[in-house]
């Protein structure tokens, strides 16, 4: 028996006719319908870097360089201080790799593991990165909340340097300079940017500033700023922020070159891991391919491993380390779908003693968990449940729990924990995080009181329990539609993501063929009830009969199995009677 999981509702998109009707009239209907649903303007449709939000539009990117010509000035040491995640991999990969191409020596990287130091620039990991007797500290995907590790580093004689996208609290830490269009009143216009976004824009202002002060050729380093574009997409996609007008740009940018050939050795080697092919690259290639097998690192053992492949100019030592990190990514599988299947028993035990409709947000914990994969336990149950799920693990300290927390529309997680935390009732919570997402920190003693707290507070946001979840789509395709090359199209109109899904359409269908592959996916033969050519259709994990008549969500694909292309609906929701 499984947790009940919510049937999700199809709804159509709504297609605003003004903005329709100003799209580019050579581009195909569909993808006119497609761009308006998702609030793409004429001037959005092909996103070029010329089109991005100016470099020196982001506060504290000014100031930032200028320290960072100092350092170049005086070859000081500088150690980048990144996050054990994808975005965190990719951004400390994207300063160490330009830095040094700009002519930096001495820089090097830390990562915090995730088990003994946890997240961020804690005084701890200042003592890690002092090893090396660096002059300067530039911290990635972190530090905004890290006011104790910056006050220690500057009593170490270290100045810092903060690249942040994360929300600040109270206090911002006393560093050198501040990069972070989060910070309040910071008037950059894409709050969207991610840890390897901010990043990538102090590395842009700072070949202008070696430029100005003469100490590197403006074309050699724009050069080695934009061969970071690939490490750019892979972070943006990974880290799932919304893909705002910006952040499509830098995404389609890294994209281009990746397709292009012009990837570096690591990213060209996770593909191959992934059985990808670079030149028909995706964002989903990134989502769902390089993401998870450069995670696995951060959540097993130590990210130190993805941010070396991503590093590696040696074709066979990234080939070597990137199949660690696919070994790394089967066991991260076999370890949550453990944990998956015993998160939804303890479920259903839950709902044995409390009414399981009476409960807004879901609370669960297991002594034998690993807090490097409850995150990907707590999204999943979201998605079944479509409401907000806290996951917790047993911290390193005896006595206390690690959480990730994972959220619905809504209910802005941060805000919710924040008012726990203001009404008094587990004073001794600490967590980080944004509205969809949150790591969390508590005794076990206080697990029980935190449940109910929370229930309070989300249950109050929500006016009370969700009962359904909406799937979008994008309307019905006529037969003369579902084609090669509309598919191709498709593929490559994104870049897709967060804040501008990719398509997704529904239609009734005739099922005129159906057969099992590996007993686990359902191989299947349509027809659309408007008449047409049968299509072929896959739906994954998927081993139920259908009747012969049944409405489908799905994306319309390229199969090109060998070496035949073909459409292929890959099939998301099943409708029937």
């Amino acid at each position: 028996m499984a947790v009940r999981a919510v049937t999700p509702r199809l709804q159509r998109r709504d297609v605003p006719p003004a903005l329709y009707a100003a799209l580019p009239a050579h581009l195909d209907p569909v993808l006119r319908r497609v761009y308006a649903a998702r609030g793409v303007g004429p001037a959005e449709v092909e996103p070029a870097l010329s089109a991005l939000l100016p470099v020196g539009s982001l506060g504290g990117v000014t100031e930032a360089a200028a320290v960072l010509a100092q350092a170049r000035r005086e070859q000081a040491g500088i150690v980048v201080v990144g996050d054990f995640d994808a975005d965190g991999a990719t951004a400390t990969a994207l300063v160490v790799a330009t830095l040094r191409a700009m002519g930096f020596t001495g820089v090097s990287y830390v990562v915090p593991n995730r088990f003994e130091l946890g997240y961020g620039l804690s005084p701890a990991a200042v003592d890690l990165a002092a090893r090396a007797r660096p002059r300067f500290i530039v911290t990635v995907d972190n530090g905004i909340t890290s006011v104790a590790g910056v006050a220690h580093a500057a009593a170490l004689g270290i100045d810092v340097i903060v690249t942040d996208h994360h929300l600040p609290g109270a206090q911002v830490p006393p560093a050198r300079a501040i990069v972070n269009p989060n910070l309040a009143g910071e008037p950059f216009a894409s709050k969207a940017l991610c840890g390897v976004g901010v990043a990538f824009y102090l590395l842009a202002a700072l070949a202008r500033e070696l430029d100005r002060q003469g100490l590197a050729s403006q074309e050699s380093s724009r050069r080695a700023v934009l061969a970071g574009l690939d490490l750019v997409a892979l972070g943006t996609v990974a880290d799932l922020v919304r893909l705002d007008h910006n952040n499509r740009v830098l995404v389609a940018e890294g994209l281009r070159r990746i397709r292009a050939g012009q990837a570096r050795s690591g990213i060209r080697a996770l593909f191959a891991v992934a059985g990808r092919d670079p030149a028909q690259a995706r964002s989903a290639d990134l989502g769902f391919a390089l993401a998870p097998r450069l995670n696995a690192a951060g959540r097993l053992t130590d990210m130190a491993l993805g941010i070396d492949c991503l590093l590696a100019t040696d074709e066979g030592i990234a080939h070597e380390l990137a199949v660690r990190l696919d070994r790394l990514n089967a066991e991260r599988q076999e370890l949550q779908a453990r944990m998956q299947a015993e998160a939804e028993q303890h479920w259903l035990r839950r709902a044995g003693e409390v009414a399981q409709e009476r409960e807004p947000v879901l609370c669960l914990y297991d002594p034998d968990w690993h807090e490097g994969i409850v995150g990907l336990v707590a999204s999943r149950l979201r998605e079944r449940t479509a409401r907000p799920v806290v996951a917790f693990a047993p911290a390193a300290e005896s006595g206390w729990l690690k959480g990730s927390a994972r959220s619905i529309d809504g209910v802005h997680i941060r805000d919710m924990l924040a008012a726990v935390v203001a009404r008094g009732t587990v004073p001794e919570l600490s967590f980080g995080g944004h509205a969809m997402a949150a790591g969390l920190r508590l005794p076990l003693a206080a697990f029980e009181r935190f449940r109910e707290a929370l229930a309070i507070e989300v249950g109050s946001a929500l006016g009370g329990v969700p009962d359904d979840s909406v799937l979008w789509t994008d309307g019905p395709l006529g037969p003369d539609e579902l084609q090669l090359d509309l598919a191709e199209r498709l593929r490559v109109a994104g870049p897709w993501g967060q804040g501008c899904p990719e398509p997704l359409f529904d239609n009734e269908f005739e099922v005129v063929e159906q057969r099992l592959l590996r007993g686990a996916h359902l191989r299947l033969g349509l027809r659309p009830v408007t008449g047409g050519a049968p299509v072929e259709a896959i739906a994954f994990r998927e081993t139920r009969t259908l009747p012969a008549r049944v409405r489908l969500a799905y994306r319309l694909d390229v199969n090109d199995y060998r070496g035949r292309r073909r459409p292929q609906l890959v099939v998301e929701h099943i409708q029937s009677d």
